[in-house]
């Protein structure tokens, strides 16, 4: 309790106490009362920072989720396939965040880049662009890496899950005429849907914790078209010292997250009952 006191309590309500001041992080503070989250509430930039994170999430469920749900179902299809294959796939998650966006930043490269090469080589040079520096496309770049770095840790996840379903509920479904991909989507899925919502949860959840990955490739950018909760909150904080309004801005996301995640344990709570 000591431990928990000093490592979490004391710094959420610290926070708690700067976002109703002005202060700088040096010098008098000024009180404020609720002033710091109405101005974080009429901030489109901090408002528009949860719309991207919220489209964020919602590829990354399709990239990371549903792929390694499909990789892993594979796998499992073919009693495990090569080592080497399972290795390949779970090795992006091993590797820091940090190197994984300095790598795609060179992938993306307008001038030398892998993507914009390729595109090149078949003749599609008329889809060439600056990947990273153009905002209709800078956001969906940024999820694609995401992506390719989760999608074999949810495969791990879902791989053990389907390891421990009972071989002979899949022989009798396979004695009653059902293919592979049928066995997958009507006997695997449900009976690992425990294991399918907790991925669920840690994908939202983790989308709001995201910072490194958008802070090395875009910064934010460009025009703030990929600009998150916690990288907009990092640049008031530390770039321009207004700790006052990061606080307030840090207790509002803080709330979001724990109003998702509240609302998806009761639903699945509720569907569990329902069930």
């Amino acid at each position: 309790m000591l431990v928990f006191a000093f490592a979490v309590l004391a710094p959420v309500l610290a926070t708690g106490a700067f976002s109703l001041t002005e202060w700088s992080g040096f010098g008098e503070m000024t009180f404020t009362g609720l002033g710091n989250y109405a101005r974080a509430l009429g901030d489109d930039v901090f408002v528009g920072s949860f719309l991207h994170v919220t489209v964020y999430i919602a590829v990354t469920i399709v990239l990371e989720v549903a792929l390694g749900l499909v990789l892993a179902g594979v796998l499992a299809a073919r009693r495990g396939g090569s080592p080497w294959f399972r290795v390949a796939l779970f090795a992006p998650v091993m590797l820091p965040m940090v190197v994984v966006a300095v790598l795609w930043s060179f992938v993306y490269n307008g001038d030398f880049g892998l993507v914009n090469a390729s595109l090149s080589a078949i003749g599609l040079d008329g889809l060439t662009r600056v990947w990273l520096g153009d905002p209709a496309t800078a956001l969906l770049a940024v999820c694609v890496v995401s992506g390719w770095v989760y999608a074999g840790f949810y495969m791990a996840i879902f791989y053990a899950a389907l390891t421990q379903i009972p071989p002979e509920v899949i022989e009798a479904a396979r004695l009653d005429g059902a293919g592979e991909a049928r066995i997958f989507a009507r006997v695997k899925v449900p009976m690992i849907r425990n294991a399918v919502e907790v991925c669920l949860l840690l994908c939202v959840t983790g989308g709001f914790q995201t910072f490194d990955l958008f802070y090395v490739l875009t910064g934010g950018g460009p025009y703030n078209a990929t600009e998150i909760p916690t990288t907009y909150l990092t640049r008031v904080v530390f770039r321009d010292g207004e700790v006052g309004y990061g606080s307030a801005m840090a207790v509002l996301m803080t709330a979001v997250v724990v109003i998702v995640g509240i609302a998806f344990m009761r639903l699945r709570r509720d569907r569990g009952a329902e069930a």
